[in-house]
């Protein structure tokens, strides 16, 4: 089917690069270096899009919220005529907010906690009554935090930053970028049931023992650790909100459902791979 990638950055281009050339677009707001049909938009003006849409194709959509109310989506859904017979979106695990380190599955209640995953909620829910009153297949992926080549943490590491001793910090959850685009191949196909899928490779050792590996295996210092209370101090706002967000995210749907086994799933290879 042939399908729209909105959104051609760290993970879209991965996905329309995998696609076959004829049957695939992408947009963006920034020039990419690929080989694959792409045509340059500014999601936040755009009152047109720059082909013609066939009577049944996908879409995938990477690109961030645009405000609180999401904007930016809601700017791009009305330019969908026909509607697409499937759209992907990718969310985050964020929306289901501080659960004191508890499982969570697609069931679980979302409880967004910051101002980060709050906009993702608002544009679940704007999908799911487009998605419905048009008659259009969704697929939700829910995904932790993406990691790949030039997203190690590598530069952090390297100038000193500070992370939690690992007896302070919470479990980590986190998908390669590259599994993460096999994720979204599978969501496009009409053969993958619609709804909501959290993706991770299922390990869930701490962001710290995460660093630690990173610089094993860049030849780099081990990384600076601190304590909670020396955080408090040290840390941003922000970044201690993001920290003191602890929850271990089930994939069992996304390997049993949607069929993705992640190739990365010890992120030691990942990490060999990334570097």
């Amino acid at each position: 089917m042939f399908t729209i990638v909105a959104g051609t950055g760290y993970t879209g281009r991965r996905v329309l690069e995998r696609l076959p050339a004829d049957e695939a677009v992408g947009l963006s707001r920034s020039p990419v270096d690929t080989s694959r049909t792409f045509h340059e938009v500014d999601f936040d003006a755009i009152t047109a899009l720059p082909i013609e849409l066939p009577d049944r194709y996908a879409v995938l959509y990477t690109c961030p919220p645009g405000g609180d109310a999401d904007d930016r989506l809601r700017r791009f859904l009305t330019l969908l005529s026909p509607a697409p017979a499937r759209f992907v979106y990718i969310s985050t695990t964020g929306v289901y907010g501080d659960c004191k380190g508890a499982v969570v599955t697609e069931e679980s209640p979302v409880n967004p906690g910051n101002r980060m995953s709050k906009p993702r909620v608002v544009a679940e829910g704007l999908l799911h009554s487009w998605a419905a009153e048009k008659g259009c297949e969704l697929v939700v992926l829910r995904s932790p935090g993406i990691y790949g080549p030039g997203r190690l943490g590598v530069e952090r590491i390297r100038e000193g930053d500070a992370y939690l001793d690992n007896a302070d910090a919470n479990p980590g959850n986190r998908i390669h970028a590259d599994d993460l685009a096999t994720c979204c191949l599978a969501a496009i196909s009409e053969d993958t049931p619609s709804g909501i899928y959290n993706v991770g490779d299922g390990d869930h050792r701490t962001p710290t023992w995460f660093a630690e590996e990173v610089a094993r295996q860049a030849g780099l210092p081990e990384p600076r650790k601190i304590s909670w209370a020396e955080a408090e101090k040290e840390f941003s706002p922000m970044r201690l909100a993001f920290l003191s967000s602890s929850r271990i995210v089930d994939t069992t749907r996304m390997r049993e459902v949607l069929g993705v086994t992640p190739r990365y799933a010890n992120p030691e290879d990942g990490i060999k791979a990334s570097l």
